[in-house]
């Protein structure tokens, strides 16, 4: 699959966009709202601009304007429309859709012109939990459809990332830890969707915490060694793809007899590998949580 996506077929857009293939079609028909163009062997497809368009129409008939009431206005006021209604009321599906335009475009500007927009409104915890969470939600599921290809996860991933990191910095810079836990976090082997994590982190160094990040795909041996330099330990980890469902029972087992049987530290558990658990059997020192939320409203 080509890196630079341009050519959409109608299924892309119905997951790019939540808007039903049929409805699209419907649209593109009865108003004209979209002009598929065809291949050489005359299979239909959209452009860049058909998706970015679909977007903004979404937008507006969400806000309560009709498909007929659109249809007339000129396309180049369409844009400016969503702008002016953005203004007025939440900014939170429009950044989504900036933020998956950027991405499409490998467009740094439009993502940070996008990011420093909602900043003027929102903290960064805000932007986090209510915009990169559920856009990060979304692209994981365009991934599994092949909607988008891994450099167009990679692109967005590495600019979220730099955020976390630019905040976390600002915050660390002037902690001042009041808790005796020290917590370490880390992804288990193979595991490398660190943004989660990252964002815990930065959560437990604003909550005055101590914290020690060790980052994606770290050996449950190498974890021994950390026993050796603090007393009232809390290992964090996030399981968002490792260890495998056949595999995960054995690895919080084998976490428990080699690390926590031998310590008085505990285990914190988050991601979505945690349904493949049963949840009220795990080792007492073991302790899962729903979301990043739960964590915080623990602290």
């Amino acid at each position: 699959m080509n890196n630079l996506k341009s050519k959409f077929s109608i299924k892309d857009l119905e997951n790019l966009t939540g808007i039903k293939a049929h409805t699209i079609r419907i649209w593109e028909k009865r108003y004209n709202l979209l002009t598929p163009k065809r291949t050489e062997t005359n299979i239909r497809y959209y452009d860049l601009a058909s998706f970015q368009k679909l977007l903004n129409v979404s937008y507006l008939n969400n806000n309560g304007y009709k498909i007929s009431k659109i249809a007339t206005l000129d396309p180049n006021d369409i844009p400016k429309l969503v702008r002016e209604i953005a203004q007025e009321s939440n900014l939170e599906s429009l950044a989504i859709n900036s933020f998956k335009l950027s991405m499409f475009n490998f467009d740094q500007s439009l993502f940070y012109n996008t990011y420093n927009g909602l900043l003027k409104e929102k903290t960064f915890e805000d932007v986090f939990y209510n915009i990169f969470i559920p856009l990060l939600t979304e692209i994981g599921l365009l991934w599994q459809t092949n909607t988008i290809s891994p450099a167009h996860e990679h692109f967005l991933t590495t600019l979220i990332r730099q955020k976390i990191l630019i905040n976390t910095e600002k915050i660390q810079s002037v902690a001042k830890p009041n808790s005796s836990k020290t917590f370490v976090l880390f992804l288990p082997d193979n595991e490398i969707h660190e943004l989660g994590l990252m964002f815990l982190n930065y959560q437990l160094v604003a909550h005055n915490n101590y914290s020690i990040l060790l980052g994606p795909s770290v050996p449950m041996e190498s974890l021994k060694d950390v026993l050796n330099y603090y007393d009232d330990l809390v290992f964090v980890s996030y399981f968002t793809i490792k260890p495998e469902k056949e595999e995960i029972d054995k690895y919080i087992k084998d976490f428990d007899k080699k690390i926590l049987q031998k310590s008085n530290a505990e285990f914190w558990i988050l991601g979505r590998m945690l349904d493949s658990l049963d949840l009220e059997k795990l080792p007492k020192k073991i302790k899962p949580f729903k979301s990043i939320q739960s964590v915080v409203e623990q602290l």
